[in-house]
């Protein structure tokens, strides 16, 4: 509702109420201006359509894809919002995107923890909920500049300005944008999936992602000793998180299904089959073993199944775990994902072990034989060396070309050595264009970073503690982050009015008029920053 015409609504509704006298209607629309949602399920519900809306847009222009960064604490998601705003004018296209693997090395009370879901599930709830905390004090906090601009100017005369302020709240753009949710392999079994998967949502989660290993043996996707688990089970879990979403009445909400299969080479347990060729046997035709032909083969504990006409006994490892036959991840990714989309889901995040165009594509390429339209969420992982990795496709790419390569060792492309040679230059190049590059030509919507923000907070803690207490010292602070904020126009500069000292001084006024103890006065060393 326009705020002038929500000023009118309530002055209208304190007249009906005489003993409410004291209440300003200005003041009532404008803390509504400042609060747009009022619970977890509103943002869930709003946050969907726009992904879906911008799904839609990608089908049609490849260009249109979305991006996120990693977010451990509501702290750095807000500003990495304000941020993107304040560069680009608009939030659009880009997401917020909640990291299992930082939950757990972050956000456990037993300490950091590895990515195997041991970590509280109900902490991943609690992140949602706490982003969207400080994205609505960021939408406040921008409406508090403007309402107090509106005020000078109302007070001034100045009613050209204030048209033009009150046209800005009115069409204020929320900071609260779409968030992708890791809810790992669904920390236990499918009851236990829908309700994790209920309290997110309830949080403020339109979209969630949910991977095909086992829940008690899940690992990082960038680790050794993967296990997934038969499609059926999977399913059954896609299906617990799409009725969290409908009794939540999310109905157009956003299910990822991530298969981990490139890199898994085991599977809990045997997939049931009724028939040659169903998805269960299917599943088992990818597994390692040998073709017995009579009962004398059979040892004591063998297993032995019916694939393909024969008889076969799948490897068994001493854990219990069967083996998959070694090439086959390929495959089997494919056989994932064409699955998934066919049973519910409505984006695919393949776990890849480079990040290489070609090799996305080629499995893209085969799922969009069945499914035209498939999409892919990409994790642009940090378990990734970047720098390396393209500096070997390039070196590849020439190589196979038949051009000289003769000046640069492929073994230690890492090396300073080649930042600035044509190589290097080439591959930085290439690394640049790999997210719209991987978008065209790979089916790539959104695009990720996982956990930038853990290694960002490590790198800057690390450059400001060398200075500080070294030589540099109080002036490690201030040329490197405080002098950088004032003329960045970094909002935090203003740690008080970052954190809601404004906003609370004019709430006291609303409450208390005149007798109001305000905090930010001439004395405010917050002054000092203009």
């Amino acid at each position: 509702m326009p705020y002038a015409q929500d000023v009118d609504q309530i002055a209208s509704l304190l007249k009906q109420h005489p003993t409410w006298n004291a209440i300003n209607p200005k003041h009532a629309a404008r803390m509504r201006a400042q609060n747009k949602f009022k619970t977890g399920l509103d943002i869930a519900k709003y946050t969907a359509k726009i992904m879906r809306e911008d799904m839609a847009n990608y089908d049609k222009d490849t260009s249109q894809y979305t991006q996120s960064l990693g977010c451990w604490h509501g702290f750095i998601g807000q500003q990495k919002l304000l941020s993107i705003k304040k560069h680009f004018g608009t939030t659009k296209r880009r997401y917020l995107y909640l990291s299992g693997w930082m939950v757990a090395a972050l956000r456990s009370e037993f300490g950091p923890l590895p990515d195997q879901s041991m970590h509280e599930k109900t902490a991943v709830s609690g992140l949602i909920e706490e982003l969207y905390t400080f994205l609505r004090q960021a939408d406040a906090w921008e409406l508090n500049h403007l309402f107090r601009a509106l005020e000078e100017a109302e007070k001034a005369g100045d009613n050209a300005k204030a048209e033009e302020l009150i046209k800005q709240i009115d069409n204020h753009e929320t900071h609260v944008v779409p968030i992708i949710a890791d809810i790992d392999a669904g920390f236990g079994n499918a009851e236990a999936t829908y309700l994790l998967a209920k309290q997110m949502i309830e949080a403020g989660a339109c979209c969630i992602q949910i991977e095909n290993q086992v829940s008690d043996e899940k690992q990082c996707g960038h680790q050794d000793g993967k296990v997934t688990v038969p499609h059926a089970d999977f399913l059954s879990k896609i299906n617990a998180v799409r009725l969290a979403f409908l009794e939540l009445g999310v109905d157009d909400g956003v299910i990822v299904a991530r298969t981990d299969s490139l890199g898994a080479g085991l599977t809990q347990k045997l997939a049931v089959t009724d028939e040659p060729g169903d998805l269960g046997d299917q599943y088992n035709s990818f597994l390692d073993g040998d073709y017995i032909e009579d009962a004398s083969e059979i040892n004591n504990g063998d297993v032995v199944i019916k694939s393909d006409g024969k008889l076969m006994k799948p490897k068994r490892l001493a854990s219990g775990l069967f083996q998959f036959r070694p090439g086959t991840g390929e495959d089997r990714v494919v056989l994932d994902c064409i699955t998934s989309l066919q049973n519910g889901a409505d984006l695919l995040w393949i776990e890849t072990e480079k990040p290489h165009v070609g090799q996305i594509a080629g499995m893209v390429n085969r799922i969009r034989e069945v499914v035209p339209d498939a999409k892919l969420v990409y994790n642009n992982s940090p378990s990734f060396n970047w720098t390396l990795n393209f500096r070997q496709q390039v070196f590849d790419a020439w190589k196979e070309e038949g051009k000289d390569v003769s000046a640069y060792d492929r073994d230690k492309l890492m090396s300073e050595e080649y930042d600035n040679t044509e190589l290097g230059q080439l591959a930085d190049q290439w690394c640049q264009n790999f997210q719209r590059d991987a978008s065209r030509e790979a089916g790539i919507f959104h695009h990720l970073i996982t956990l930038p923000t853990y290694h960002t907070a490590a790198l800057s803690t690390d450059n400001l503690a060398k200075g500080y207490f070294g030589d540099e010292g109080m002036l490690a602070y201030v040329a490197g982050v405080q002098r950088k904020e004032i003329r960045q126009g970094i909002a935090t500069v203003k740690h008080q009015d970052m954190a809601g000292s404004n906003i609370g001084d004019d709430h006291k006024e609303f409450f208390a008029g005149d007798a109001a103890l305000k905090a930010g006065g001439k004395d405010n060393t917050m002054n000092q920053f203009g």
